[in-house]
């Protein structure tokens, strides 16, 4: 049996975005994400920043990123917060949606920390 290494928690920004997607492509996009939860592969959970990492899911030709950070906050459980997701049209990640999920993650921890 496969042991998670974290939970995921998907703010509400990720949930309209994948309400946005057709019905297969976010599914596909969270069984990757439960997938990543189980085992170590760069190709479905990669860090692309000190404090961002993205979930992958190529599906049907499209590249679906969903940008989220560490919350380890609660000594008992790791928690990955999904904070922002994007249909990927170019090589490198977009400096706008890495500043989009760094500012998500700011408001967070600001929220949290009260």
């Amino acid at each position: 049996m496969n042991v998670k290494k974290f939970e995921i928690v998907i703010l509400e920004t990720v949930r309209q975005f994948l309400k946005s997607l057709d019905k297969k492509a976010s599914t596909k996009i969270v069984f990757n994400m439960r997938k990543a939860q189980v085992t170590v592969d760069p190709e479905l959970f990669k860090k692309l920043t000190d404090e961002i990492w993205e979930f992958r899911t190529k599906y049907n030709k499209n590249y679906y990123r969903l940008l989220a950070f560490w919350d380890k906050s609660d000594k008992k459980e790791t928690l990955v917060i999904c904070a922002h997701g994007f249909i990927k049209k170019t090589k490198k990640t977009p400096k706008s949606d890495i500043e989009k999920a760094k500012l998500i993650m700011k408001k967070y921890f600001d929220h949290e920390s009260k």
